[in-house]
C-alpha cells in the first residue's frame, strides 16, 4: 500500500538540520518518494492518507547496542558493581535460559523498543535464531551476533559453529532487513588467540564484529597487567577493528586508543544509561565526536538500565558531555539526534536509513507533539529531545510498512508476550 502522510513537522535528521512545518511525505514500495510541501491533488496518488496535525514525523531510532533477551531479567539483580554483578548474578541466571525463554524475552524487548520509536537494533546473546526469529515476525530491523567466549585458538568451538550457521540462516534475510555479524564478548571473556580466530572467521566470510570494548577502568588495568596493552590495542592486534566494526562502550579509552579507533573506522556506541547505572565512568564521547569518529547510542540490556528506552539515552548522552565538559553548548540537539538515527544506521550496516529523503527507506516514527510538555512551541526538536517522552510515539513504520498505528503494535500479540515473559522469569528464579 502506497501512503501519504501530510501536514506534520518532518525533522529529516540531514547534514543541514533540515526541519519542515506542515510538510508531506509520500511512501511507495517501502521507500519515501515524495518529501516537502503538501500540494493539491497529491493525495490523488496513494493509496492512503493520513493526517498529521501536531504531529512530527523523524527517522526511527536504532537501537545500536543491545542484548534483547535480558529483558527476562531486569530489576533481578541492581546496585551492584560489574564483575560481581556479571559473574556471580547474570551468567549464572543465563544458565537457566531456554531457547523458548530467549524468544519470549527477545519479543518483549522488541515490543518495549518498537513502542518506543525503535525502527533498528543491534544484538548480542545466546539463542540468536531465536531472536532472529522474533525480529522477522514483528518487523523490526536487526543485527545480531551470538555472543562468543572461549580461550582456544584451534578448532572451533560450539558458539562459533552456531555463529555461522545462524550467519548462514539469517544474513540479509527479509530483503536485507536482518544482518548478522560476529560477537566475540570482550578481551576479559576471550583469550587474544581467540579474538584472532573470530577475526580471521569474520574475514573469511565478510562479516562486521561487535564488541564491547574497554567499558571500565578495571578492565584496562586488568588487560594491561595480563597483556601489557589496552583492550582497544588488544582488539587491533587481533585484527578486529575495521569501518564494519562495532565497539560498545569505549569509556576508559586514552589519546592513543581514540586515535586508534579513528585510524580504523571504528563505530563507537555510547550507553549512558547502563554506564551510569553500573558506575563504569563517562565515556569521552564529544572527543570522539569532535575527531571525525561515528557515535551511535544504546541502551544496552534491560538488566543492566533498566529499559530500552533511546528518548532517555538522547536525553543522557546530551547532559553528561555538557556537565563533563562544563561547555552547555556540547552535543546540541541535531548531533544527538543523528547519533541516535543515522550514526546508528552507518554503525549497523543500514546504508539505507537513518535520514528523511526522497529514495531511502521508509523506516520512521511519528510523534505526537500535542502535549502540555511541547509547549510553548517554540523548537520542535529541542522539545522532543528535553522534553519528550516515548510513549509519545504513536506510529512507526518500518520499510514503508505500518507496524505501530495510535499506539497498538498491528504485528505482535502484546498480552501473550507478557504472559508467557512472566511464566518463564517465575520459572527460571525457582530453579
Amino acid at each position: 500500500m502506497s501512503l501519504l502522510l501530510k501536514s506534520a513537522s518532518i525533522i529529516t535528521c540531514d547534514d543541514k538540520g533540515t526541519f519542515i512545518e506542515g510538510g508531506a511525505l509520500g511512501i511507495r514500495d517501502g521507500l519515501i518518494d515524495y518529501l516537502g510541501k503538501y500540494e493539491n491533488e497529491l493525495h490523488k496518488k496513494y493509496d492512503r492518507v493520513i493526517e498529521l496535525k501536531h504531529k512530527t514525523i523523524m527517522p526511527g531510532f536504532v537501537n545500536a547496542h543491545n542484548h534483547a533477551a535480558m529483558t527476562l531479567l531486569r530489576n533481578y539483580a541492581d546496585d551492584m558493581k560489574l564483575m560481581d554483578w556479571l559473574f556471580n548474578k547474570i551468567f549464572p541466571m543465563e544458565d537457566k535460559l531456554t531457547e523458548e525463554g530467549a524468544y519470549w524475552g527477545s519479543s518483549l524487548a522488541m515490543l518495549e523498543m518498537i513502542k518506543g520509536g525503535t525502527t533498528a537494533y543491534c544484538d548480542m546473546y545466546m539463542f540468536m535464531d531465536k531472536a532472529a526469529e522474533a525480529a522477522v515476525q514483528c518487523g523490526i530491523k536487526a543485527s545480531l551476533g551470538r555472543g562468543l567466549q572461549g580461550e582456544s585458538g584451534d578448532d572451533m568451538d560450539y558458539r562459533i559453529s552456531e555463529a555461522l550457521e545462524l550467519y548462514r540462516s539469517f544474513h540479509k534475510g527479509c530483503e536485507g532487513r536482518i544482518r548478522v555479524n560476529l560477537a566475540p564478548h570482550s578481551v576479559y571473556t576471550c583469550s587474544p588467540a581467540y579474538l584472532e580466530k573470530v577475526a580471521r572467521v569474520a574475514r573469511e566470510i565478510q562479516a562486521s564484529v561487535q564488541i564491547h570494548l574497554s567499558e571500565t577502568g578495571d578492565e584496562v588495568t586488568n588487560c594491561v597487567e595480563k597483556y601489557g596493552m589496552s583492550p582497544v590495542k588488544l582488539a587491533d592486534r587481533a585484527g578486529l577493528l575495521n569501518e564494519g566494526t562495532i565497539a560498545a562502550h569505549c569509556v576508559a579509552v586514552d589519546d592513543e586508543d581514540m586515535e586508534i579507533l579513528k585510524e580504523r573506522g571504528v563505530n563507537v556506541v555510547h550507553n549512558p544509561g547502563s554506564n551510569m547505572k553500573l558506575a563504569s565512568g563517562i565515556s569521552p564521547v564529544k572527543t570522539m565526536a569532535d575527531m571525525g569518529i561515528n557515535i551511535a547510542l544504546g541502551t544496552d540490556g534491560a538488566s543492566s538500565n533498566n529499559n530500552l528506552d533511546m528518548l532517555e539515552e538522547i536525553r543522557a548522552v546530551s547532559y553528561l558531555q555538557k556537565v563533563v565538559s562544563k561547555d552547555p553548548t556540547a552535543l546540541p540537539v541535531d548531533q544527538v539526534l543523528k547519533m541516535a538515527t543515522v550514526n546508528g544506521a552507518k554503525a549497523l550496516g543500514f546504508e539505507n536509513t537513518g535520514v528523511i529523503r526522497e529514495g531511502m527507506a521508509a523506516d520512521l516514527i511519528i510523534i505526537n507533539t500535542q502535549k502540555p510538555w511541547y509547549y510553548p512551541r517554540y523548537n520542535t526538536k529541542s522539545a522532543i529531545v528535553y522534553s519528550g517522552n516515548s510513549s509519545d510515539v504513536e506510529y512507526v513504520i518500518i520499510d514503508g510498512r505500518l507496524i505501530m498505528e495510535k499506539g497498538e503494535i498491528i504485528t505482535m500479540d502484546e498480552e501473550r508476550i507478557l504472559y508467557e515473559v512472566q511464566r518463564i522469569a517465575e520459572r527460571m528464579s525457582s530453579m
